[in-house]
């Protein structure tokens, strides 16, 4: 099969499609003819060597795949060849072809686009996990979400939403629209200054009861400040770095809740429930299209570097899309 490579670590020029072994499935595991997947930032990092993939992981970038079912194996009851699904991976994406045990992969609602289906697993996946299972969102309580307008953020406005949450984000001033029709109460511009003073105007200081910020540096302290009495805050990545000189006694008095989570380095195990649990909460709703993914730009595998760039330089809002199959 071809698949995308990378020469060295490096940029995104060294990114190149060839030959790669295509993988056998194991007695659970199905084989998909891959149409379409989805970048994420761990793509980005495993790119530049600060990511490697967990062990037993396929070394081929690719968080999520949407296709059709090309083969299974000898223990697969739940799927037949011909079957449309779409699902998270641990790796393996960016190829041809890619096998994930049977219970991860979920069937393409009627009327998708394969591109549209690939734009779901990791973002919807990894906001459920932060917001109902690290997080324990309730209904009636604030949540506030960085980074609003990104692929983890669109789906968490929406996610929220579906719990009977108050939505708050920050994002920049052009992505407001966006979060705004999404659900989101309230966005905040990050450009104008710290956080802390607008979202305390806009919840009369009360604050919130749950953060989930993939940012870190030094938001930490301005989080901290915001959260209420028994409020939670699940860190999700440190994009702008993981030192901090926060002042700490607020999540003594407060009684506050700090979580890290990540989703790619989870046990098979971990992640079949988390698929199974998010399908009984959510899928009907994708399916009314209730809630949706958003796709801000679909490049065909052959531009992989261009699509690399483009996420680089923050251009996106919501998730960018590789197709595989025309």
């Amino acid at each position: 099969m071809l698949a995308i490579q990378i020469k060295q670590p490096g940029s995104a020029d060294e990114l190149y499609l060839a030959p790669f072994p295509t993988p056998k499935p194991e007695a659970n595991e199905i084989r998909v003819r891959v149409h379409a997947t989805a970048l994420n930032r761990a793509d980005i990092m495993q790119r530049e060597g600060k990511y490697p993939p967990p062990e037993g992981a396929s070394l081929i970038m690719g968080l999520e795949i949407a296709g059709e079912v090309e083969s299974v194996g000898e223990d697969v009851t739940r799927w037949q060849i011909g079957d449309k699904v779409f699902g998270l991976l641990p790796g393996g994406g960016y190829a041809e072809f890619a096998v994930m045990h049977q219970d991860m992969a979920m069937p393409i609602p009627d009327g998708w686009e394969f591109t549209d289906a690939a734009a779901v697993p990791e973002v919807f996946l990894t906001a459920f996990q932060a917001l109902h299972w690290v997080g324990g969102l309730k209904a009636g309580e604030t949540v506030l979400l960085h980074a609003g307008a990104s692929g983890v953020g669109t789906a968490a406005i929406q996610l929220a939403q579906l719990m009977g949450a108050e939505v708050i984000v920050t994002a920049s001033s052009g992505k407001h629209e966006l979060c705004l029709e999404l659900g989101a109460k309230h966005a905040i511009d990050y450009r104008k200054g710290p956080f802390l003073e607008k979202l305390k105007d806009l919840t009369e200081d009360k604050g919130v009861n749950l953060i989930v910020d993939p940012i870190g540096g030094d938001y930490f302290d301005q989080n901290i400040q915001a959260l209420q009495t028994d409020g939670r805050l699940v860190m999700l990545a440190v994009m702008a770095g993981g030192k901090t000189s926060a002042n700490i006694g607020p999540i003594v008095f407060k009684r506050l809740q700090i979580s890290g989570t990540t989703l790619r380095s989870r046990s098979r195990a971990y992640q079949i429930k988390l698929t199974q649990e998010f399908k009984d909460f959510a899928y009907e709703a994708l399916e009314n299209k209730t809630i949706r993914p958003v796709v801000d730009e679909v490049f065909s595998w052959h531009d992989v570097a261009k699509a690399h760039r483009y996420m680089e330089a923050n251009l996106s809002a919501g998730k960018v899309v590789l197709q595989i199959k025309e």
